[in-house]
């Protein structure tokens, strides 16, 4: 039985040693506040918006902002554009973890096409987020679902 406890002991470690964080990506901004989890929406190297990438199953997330600074504030509508795979409408909400749901103002709009090369079908979504916090943006296909925080103060 020592030998069986010893390997559990061992194989548990492994697995635990696994479960870091990811590193912070290279010119991204974290959420407001230091060190508060939400979000990590990565600045353009030159011109352009800076984007998000999401959090999917069965699917992959990208958020463009058009934004001309991060974080977010909170009154103004912020106009969000969506590439996501997947299959299906495409159906976005977003709220903070008390309930509180972000207004949805316009969208989401299908594009036909545009310059921001991402994979999947893209929309465009207009928010107003009424209070600061850490917003989860949930966003639903028929095949595939995915989310991403968004700091907004």
């Amino acid at each position: 039985m020592g030998c069986l406890t010893c390997a559990v002991a061992v194989l548990a470690v492994a697995v635990l040693a696994g479960c870091s964080a990811p590193a912070p990506a290279t010119g991204s901004t974290p959420g407001a506040g230091p060190g508060n989890g939400c979000g990590q929406v990565v600045e353009p190297a030159g011109e352009g918006f800076p984007e998000v990438q999401g959090t999917a199953r069965g699917a992959e997330l990208w958020g463009l902002l058009f934004v001309e600074r991060t974080p977010l504030r909170h009154g103004d509508e912020v106009k969000i554009v969506w590439r996501m795979t997947g299959e299906g409408p495409l159906r976005v909400a977003a709220s903070l973890p008390d309930g509180t749901a972000a207004t949805l103002v316009w969208g989401p709009e299908e594009h036909g096409g545009s310059s921001w090369r991402r994979p999947g079908q893209e929309w465009g979504t207009g928010f107003v987020f009424p209070e600061p916090g850490c917003w989860k943006v949930e966003l639903t296909r028929t095949r595939g679902a995915g989310h991403v925080l968004l700091d907004v103060v």
